[in-house]
């Protein structure tokens, strides 16, 4: 069978431009001609074509494929590794940028306007995933209070977050150290802890009536990357989230709604 550049181009999904290019370079040359003096390719071209495109693909230079297609013995496997570790260091510059852009996201999405390196000497192992702040975005960014809470955080200096961050551990450390004791999730000391929370992002962030706090707290539960902003994974224990979220609920039943600051 022979086949028309044409008819070429529609089955290797490139253009006549290109089948011209690979004959004038020698990479690819019909083998026949038809009477008219058209270029025909025969199923050995297209064979070869195939193996041309491949190559192309993992990003072969065209001299390359030349080489590895001009010597039936070469070790095509040599070629094939080396372009194998090129691949693999792109791949990593590219993951470095990846991660380069995903802070640049970060600080847009969750409103914390630090460089890199402030958020980790204020936020040390207390980390925004950016699957979840972006999920979050998108879910309440017409809610003025979701508005709100971004602004005020938008707002605060490197000291405020360090500040921000101390009330935080050392909240962390007592409610870890009461859920270690054995304290009841509805006793006063973990209610205290429950209201203490709720106490710190109003004070920080947005106000958070009984309610709010209950469906943050609900989110423990439900969503670890939302517990990881509470308390970091090397922190955490076993049924330690749906402890706080019981001791939000008990402390929302003691407080009356006029208590809601």
């Amino acid at each position: 069978m022979s086949y028309s550049v044409g008819q070429v181009s529609g089955f290797a999904g490139i253009t006549v431009r290109t089948l011209h290019h690979y004959d004038k370079a020698g990479l690819l040359s019909p083998s026949d001609r038809s009477p008219a003096g058209y270029r025909l390719y025969s199923d050995a071209d297209l064979s070869r074509l195939q193996q041309i495109l491949f190559y192309r693909e993992l990003g072969f230079p065209l001299d390359e494929i030349a080489t590895i297609l001009a010597d039936p013995q070469a070790n095509a496997l040599d070629h094939l590794r080396a372009r194998h570790r090129l691949l693999n260091d792109q791949i990593s510059k590219l993951q470095r940028l990846v991660e380069v852009a995903e802070q640049a996201m970060e600080v847009q999405q969750t409103g914390v306007e630090l460089s890199p390196e402030e958020r980790f000497e204020v936020f040390g192992e207390v980390t925004f995933d950016l699957t979840y702040a972006t999920q979050a975005h998108l879910k309440w960014q017409h809610r003025e209070s979701y508005q709100r809470s971004m602004a005020r955080a938008a707002e605060h200096s490197k000291e405020d977050w360090a500040q921000i961050m101390a009330e935080a551990a050392d909240w962390r450390l007592r409610l870890t150290a009461a859920f270690d004791a054995g304290e009841p999730a509805d006793g006063e000391r973990a209610m205290d802890l429950a209201e203490e929370h709720r106490q710190h992002i109003a004070r920080w962030f947005t106000p958070c009536p009984t309610d709010v706090h209950g469906r943050i707290a609900d989110g423990f539960v439900t969503d670890p990357r939302a517990f990881a902003l509470a308390v970091p994974p090397t922190g955490q224990r076993p049924g330690l989230a749906p402890y706080l979220r019981t001791a939000v609920h008990a402390n929302a039943v003691r407080r009356s709604p006029a208590d809601d600051a």
